[in-house]
C-alpha cells in the first residue's frame, strides 16, 4: 500500500514523496542500533518482494556481481549522487510555492525507480536480490558501524543465535531458506552468533531450523540460550568414517544402509539417536538419521527418497556399496528412553518415522519395562517396512503389542486409519509416549495428548 501511495500516487500528487523523509530517519536510527532490521521486518519493498513477487520470481542463485562490494558501492555513490544533485536544484528555489512539491517529487522518482529496479530483479533472480545492492540497505550497514563504533547497540543489535554449534545438523536448510542467500551454519562466531552485516533479521532461519536450536538474541542474551539447552548437550558429536557394508532394499523407495566403522572402530551409542551423514563437501552439507541399529561395529539408517529431495536424491544415486563416507554422532537425547524399565511405554511411529525404535523397543524390553505399545501409521501396507520385525517380537514377548495401522490401502485387513485413532482406545496418562513422525502427524497427536490430560513431562517426540 505504501509502494503504491508512493511510487504511484505520488506522480499526482508529489508531496507523498515527503513521507520518504522520516523513513530514512527512521531506517538510519533503527540501523544504529539494529543492523538491517527494517529491511526483514519494516520495509514496503521487502513486503512486495516476498508476499507476492516470489511466487513468481526464478528464485536463482545470485550472480556474483550482486554480491560484489564493488557493485554495491557503486549502486550507493550513484544514489547519493541522484539525490543530492536534485536537492541542490531544488533548494534554489526555496521558499516559493513549488518547492514542496519539487522536493516530494524528488522522493517519489527514486522511490519509483527503486520499485521497478527491485521488481526486475526480483523476477529475473530471486525476491530479494535488490536487497543485496540497495542503497537503503548500505546505508544501514553504514550506520550500524557507526553504532558499533559508539557502542551504541550492545542492548538493541538481535543477531541469529545457536545454542551450541555442536547441535547443529549441518544440513544447510538455513541457508536454503535465508532470502539474503547468506549461509548461517557456516559463519557463527566465537559467541555462537551469526554476524554478517546483510543478514536483515527476518528469522526465516530460526523458524525453519530442524533441529530447533536457532533464536534471534542479544549478546547478553546467550548466556541464558545456552543455560536452557545445557542440559540437552551430553557428549559432543565425534567424527566417524564408515564403510557403505551393505544396501538393503525395503521398498520401491527405502533403504536400509548398513555402514561398517572404521574410525573408531565403536561407538557409545543410546537408543534413540541419530547421527549425520555428509552428503557433500562444497558447501559443506549433512543430513540427519535416526540409527535403527547398532551392533558389534556396525550401525544401520534406513531412509526413505523423498521426491525431489536434494539429500535423499544424491545418496540413492551416489552412494554405493564399498563407498567411504564420513558421519558426525551419535546425537540428540529427546528420544532417549529416560526410564527404560518404565512401566508403561507408548511408541508411536508415522511412516519412516519407525527407525529409531528399532532399537528402542529392543532396549525397552531387555530392561523388563512392564508393557510396551507401539503404534506404526502408514498410507500403505508396503510402508510397513519392518513389520515382520516387530511381529516377531510381539510373539516372543507378552509385554509388547505392535499395532500397524494403515490410512489408505484397501488391500490392508487390520487396522485402518490414523494414528490418533488408535490413540483414542487407550487410557493415555498411563504411559510414557515417545513418538517420531511428521510434523502434521506430531501435532496431531499432541493436541489429542493435550486434550487426553497427559503431563507434558510424559511426551517426547522428534519430526521425521
Amino acid at each position: 500500500m505504501f509502494i503504491l501511495l508512493v511510487a504511484v500516487g505520488g506522480l499526482w500528487i508529489p508531496k507523498f514523496g515527503l513521507l520518504m523523509i522520516p523513513i530514512m530517519f527512521s531506517l538510519m536510527i533503527l540501523g544504529m542500533l539494529k543492523g538491517k532490521y527494517w529491511c526483514g521486518n519494516i520495509c514496503p519493498h521487502g513486503s512486495l518482494f516476498d508476499g507476492i513477487i516470489m511466487p513468481v520470481s526464478r528464485n536463482i542463485k545470485l550472480p556474483a556481481f550482486l554480491r560484489s562490494k564493488i557493485t554495491l558501492v557503486l549502486m550507493f555513490t550513484w544514489f547519493m549522487y541522484m539525490l543530492g544533485s536534485r536537492l541542490a536544484k531544488v533548494i534554489s528555489i526555496w521558499g516559493t510555492t513549488p518547492f514542496i512539491d519539487k522536493l516530494g517529487y524528488i522522493f517519489v522518482v527514486n522511490y519509483l525507480v527503486v520499485t521497478i529496479l527491485g521488481t526486475i530483479l526480483a523476477i529475473l533472480v530471486s525476491p530479494r536480490a535488490w536487497c543485496r545492492i540497495c542503497p537503503m540497505g548500505t546505508m544501514q550497514i553504514l550506520f550500524y558501524k557507526l553504532g558499533k563504533l559508539l557502542k551504541l547497540n550492545t542492548k538493541f543489535d538481535e543477531k541469529v543465535t545457536i545454542a551450541d554449534k555442536d547441535m547443529c545438523h549441518i544440513c544447510g536448510k538455513c541457508a536454503r531458506v535465508c532470502p539474503m542467500q547468506l549461509t548461517p551454519y557456516l559463519e557463527f562466531d566465537s559467541n555462537n552468533q551469526f554476524s554478517h552485516e546483510h543478514c536483515i533479521r527476518c528469522q526465516t532461519c530460526v523458524k525453519n531450523c530442524p533441529a530447533g536450536i536457532l533464536s534471534i538474541n542479544t549478546e547478553k542474551e546467550i548466556h541464558t540460550i545456552q543455560k536452557i539447552y545445557e542440559n540437552d548437550i551430553k557428549t559432543k558429536p565425534e567424527k566417524i568414517i564408515a564403510i557403505v557394508d551393505e544396501i538393503i532394499e525395503l521398498n520401491n523407495d527405502t533403504r536400509e544402509y548398513v555402514l561398517k566403522l572404521i574410525k573408531p572402530a565403536s561407538i557409545n551409542f543410546k537408543a534413540g539417536q541419530f547421527v549425520l551423514l555428509k552428503i557433500q563437501d562444497n558447501p559443506v552439507m549433512y543430513r540427519a538419521y535416526s540409527i535403527s541399529k547398532y551392533k558389534e561395529g556396525k550401525l544401520s539408517i534406513t531412509i526413505k527418497k523423498v521426491p525431489n529431495g536434494y539429500g535423499t536424491n544424491i545418496i540413492f544415486n551416489n552412494i554405493k556399496i564399498g563407498d567411504q563416507v564420513t558421519l558426525k554422532g551419535p546425537m540428540g537425547d529427546t528420544m532417549v528412553i529416560k526410564n527404560p524399565s518404565a512401566e508403561k511405554l507408548l511408541f508411536v511411529a508415522g511412516g519412516i518415522g519407525i527407525t529409531p525404535f528399532l532399537p528402542m523397543t529392543e532396549e525397552a524390553l531387555n530392561n523388563n519395562a512392564g508393557e510396551i505399545k507401539l503404534i506404526h501409521g502408514v498410507n500403505y501396507i508396503d510402508e510397513l517396512i519392518y513389520n515382520q520385525h516387530f511381529t516377531k517380537l510381539m510373539k516372543e514377548n507378552r509385554n509388547f503389542e505392535y499395532i500397524p495401522v494403515v490410512a489408505i490401502d484397501e488391500k490392508w485387513s487390520g487396522k485402518r486409519g490414523l494414528v490418533t485413532d488408535v490413540m483414542k482406545e487407550l487410557d493415555l496418562t498411563q504411559y510414557k509416549i515417545y513418538m517420531c513422525g511428521s510434523p502434521a502427524m506430531i501435532k496431531a497427536c499432541l493436541d489429542l495428548l493435550i486434550e487426553a490430560g497427559v503431563e507434558e513431562e510424559n511426551i517426547y517426540y522428534e519430526t521425521a
